[in-house]
């Protein structure tokens, strides 16, 4: 049987649901947890990809494509160990949710799902749906890169297009969800999403041997990796499988940094090419708050030229990623240049997105 669903604001339960009635996003009710201590990396059989943590996960193992242990990589010109999400099957780190999203949805019998996404969500999620045999509808922004619009629809999902910003995109799909045209395997909405990132946390620490690093500095719109990478750590250490978290520090694009703005890291100006950030309301804001606040977090904004620097340098070291990605390491640098974080701190930086 599926798990349920519980509102973490007023406690309401559902068997499934795209948010609660009273307009908060959902979390699963319940989720397991192993026992004992943790195991040698070796007992991990990396062939399963993320699945080998179904330990930790509320959602059984229906989908996959091979998605998770991505490589982690030295990068001594940046003071920090790069972790390649690029590398996963439609390119970028969302295939972990994807995976668990569309799980859920073939474990709930569902025929349809429905996203919203200016790219890379919508890509995995079709990719994903069409591996499980199910149709996808991927809503996008009419100026979608050619690149992102042909990932969608060459799985044979279907693109469709919406004149504006991210927000009426987002606000044609839920229209179209509440028209029951389809599930909602909703990057930002759905806990099985969610569930997937999670694993990003357990991976990495197992990568190395239990050792957390000082910090963790990943770009944020949604909070789609800080989410799943917090709630990894701390599935960790509440199964004492390790001691501590490290620091979460989030890179928002300039123009679009509303948790980065509240925190005194804002700066002028609009950064478009960092588009897969382009967030000016994300969805589970007090959720973002609340995980850096309890790792000792923090977010900036970073312009586009701090972007285009970044995805150069990365370049000339053979990592060839999107934009996006690049402000993840443009961020550290910024970071770096506020004190923030030590020369010789242990830092990890995913690389979110393979360059298109």
């Amino acid at each position: 049987m599926a798990t349920d669903l519980v509102c973490p604001r007023c406690d309401r339960t559902y068997a499934d649901r795209w948010r609660c009635s009273c307009g908060s996003p959902l979390e699963f009710a319940s989720v397991p947890r192993p026992e004992g201590s943790a195991p040698p990396f070796d007992d991990f059989d990396s062939r399963r990809g993320l699945w080998a943590f179904d330990d930790f996960l509320p959602v059984p193992s229906r989908v996959t494509l091979g998605e998770g242990f991505t490589p982690l990589v030295d990068a001594p010109a940046w003071e920090a160990t790069f972790k390649l999400e690029y590398v996963s099957p439609t390119g970028s780190f969302k295939d972990r949710g994807a995976a668990t999203v569309v799980s859920r949805a073939v474990e709930l019998g569902v025929d349809r799902v429905i996203e919203d996404s200016s790219g890379n969500a919508g890509a995995a999620v079709a990719a994903y749906a069409a591996r499980a045999g199910l149709d996808a509808d991927i809503y996008v922004p009419a100026s979608v890169t050619p690149a992102k619009r042909r990932a969608v629809e060459a799985v044979g999902a279907t693109a469709v297009t919406v004149d504006g910003d991210r927000e009426a995109v987002s606000a044609a799909c839920r229209r179209a969800v509440e028209a029951g045209e389809g599930w909602y395997a909703s990057h930002a909405w759905n806990p099985a999403f969610f569930a997937g990132t999670e694993t990003f946390g357990l991976e990495l620490a197992a990568q190395r041997d239990w050792a957390v690093p000082d910090a963790v500095v990943v770009p944020l719109g949604h909070g789609t990796l800080l989410l799943g990478a917090y709630r990894g750590f701390r599935a960790l250490v509440d199964a004492g499988w390790t001691e501590r978290m490290p620091r979460l520090l989030a890179v928002q694009a300039a123009g679009y940094a509303p948790v980065a703005a509240d925190r005194g890291g804002g700066v002028d100006g609009r950064n478009d090419l960092a588009d897969g950030i382009r967030i000016r309301d994300p969805v589970r804001r007090s959720a973002i708050e609340t995980a850096l606040d309890a790792t000792d977090g923090d977010a900036i904004a970073v312009p586009a030229e701090a972007v285009e620097r970044a995805v150069a340098d990365l370049g000339r070291g053979g990592l060839r990623v999107e934009p996006t990605a690049a402000a993840a390491p443009a961020g550290l640098r910024a970071y770096r240049e506020r004190g923030v974080v030590d020369d010789d701190a242990d830092v990890v930086v995913p690389l979110t997105g393979r360059a298109k």
